[in-house]
């Protein structure tokens, strides 16, 4: 059973990833600026101290201006180190965006190794996530390294995962194992999606 999840999520993955990158720059910028108006504008975010974003690469919704903005509004702001050998994420604060990162893993901006400030998981109110594929039950496909899954099962469950995409990155459902983890909340440039799981 689990073999074909996982040759199906690649399926979806790939496709996806392909739908996604056809997508013209002007237009990941302009709904990201959307997404990024959607995700300011909700209760959860505008009251969270602490938050855990992902610096976007590639073709992802664009937060690079959300973390800036957050800064600005005097948040505290937490990007992800990715550990390779231990295949796992620790988190590390942020106070300059613009100075602090540097290319690292995958091609992804991670703090450079002067500016690592790694801080304990527990302090977060709201982790944003990344992903490739999301669908209406709150249900993610990521890159398939499982940094994300791993990192989400050993946080307090009160902190709230928000996860952001594009419409176009939206299924109705994916094919789900036992170790994936959801998100509750899902802003897109048209909506946001409130899930309730337990």
């Amino acid at each position: 059973m689990s073999n074909q999840i996982s040759a199906l999520k690649s399926q979806l993955r790939k496709e996806i990833v392909q739908k996604r990158d056809l997508l013209l720059k002007e237009l990941i910028i302009e709904n990201s600026n959307i997404i990024k108006k959607n995700l300011f504008s909700i209760n959860e975010f505008k009251s969270a101290k602490n938050i855990m974003f992902y610096v976007s690469f590639r073709s992802e919704v664009f937060t690079h201006d959300m973390i800036r903005e957050s800064l600005h509004q005097g948040k505290r702001v937490f990007v992800p180190i990715t550990k390779l050998k231990e295949k796992k994420l620790v988190i590390s604060e942020i106070k300059d965006f613009n100075k602090e990162l540097e290319l690292s893993t995958y091609g992804i901006l991670e703090p450079k190794m002067i500016f690592q400030r790694i801080s304990d998981v527990n302090i977060l109110d709201v982790v944003i996530v990344p992903g490739v594929v999301f669908d209406l039950h709150g249900n993610r496909i990521g890159y398939g390294g499982g940094y994300y899954d791993n990192f989400l099962k050993n946080i307090p469950s009160k902190v709230l995962r928000i996860g952001l995409c594009f419409e176009c990155q939206i299924v109705n459902n994916i094919p789900v194992d036992s170790y994936d983890e959801k998100v509750n909340i899902l802003i897109t440039e048209n909506k946001i999606y409130r899930f309730n799981f337990h």
